[in-house]
Formats: C-alpha cells, structure tokens, sequence
C-alpha cells in the first residue's frame, strides 16, 4: 500500500476555489489520485474548518451545496480529534515554529499514520515528529 497523503483544508478548499485556476488543478488531480489509491486521509478539524471557509467565502458555493460537500467529505478516511491530540498539538507547538492549528493538523497526521501533510501553510519539505510537509503549488 502507498503512504498515506493527509490532505490539510487548503488543498480542499482549492478544489472548489474558480479563482485559483492552477491550484484547482492541482488539487483535484492529487485528490482523484488519492481517493483511487485509497490514500487519503482527513480530519474532522479538517472538516469544520473547510465548511467555514467555503460557506462564508467562497462566493460560487452557496451554504447548502457547501453542507452537502462537507458531507460528502465525511465518507472519506477521517481521523477524529480526540483530547489528547489537543495536549501534543499544544505540545508540538511548544517544540517546533508552527501554530497551534497546524500543529494540530501535523498530530492528527501522525494519528492517521500518514507519512506527508499536502499544505501550502507550513515549511515545504519540513518534517515534524515523523510527518513530513509538502506543498503541492510549488512550481518546479
């Protein structure tokens, strides 16, 4: 089996973002790619905050169709954020420069046993506690 891709709500919000023509691109053929392999992975902090954000600022997804996206999204391979990976997000900020929210995004990464986070927010390249960060938008 391949490695587990986590993918972090940037590259989901991408696929549905018309603004970002290249970006959509990418992350639709990452998705499709993963979703065949059956090697991605979310979570449900993953979830809320893609509803967030496309609800409220995505102008071309009305706040019903985002609910039904989310809920497609639930289908997926989701690791569920319990209290403890509250503690080592806390924990890993406390050892590495990244923000709590991302440092929970790197926990709930280790949690899936995924072996990279596709992200644009954090260091390319980056490996925190086992999880390796790659951006997917970096042109080459």
């Amino acid at each position: 089996m391949s490695d587990l891709a986590f993918f972090d709500t940037n590259v989901l919000v991408y696929m549905h973002d018309p603004r970002y023509a290249h970006k959509r691109e990418i992350a639709l053929r990452l998705f499709r790619k993963h979703l065949y392999t059956q090697t991605l992975v979310i979570s449900t902090q993953v979830l809320q905050e893609f509803y967030v954000i496309v609800s409220r600022k995505l102008e071309n997804v009305r706040s019903g169709e985002a609910r039904a996206i989310t809920e497609a999204y639930t289908r997926l391979n989701v690791v569920v954020i319990q209290p403890e990976h509250i503690i080592q997000a806390i924990d890993l900020q406390a050892r590495h420069p990244v923000s709590f929210w991302d440092g929970l995004i790197l926990v709930g990464a280790r949690a899936a046993r995924a072996t990279f986070v596709l992200s644009e927010d954090m260091g390319h390249g980056q490996t925190y506690d086992g999880v390796r960060v790659e951006n997917p938008f970096l042109t080459q």
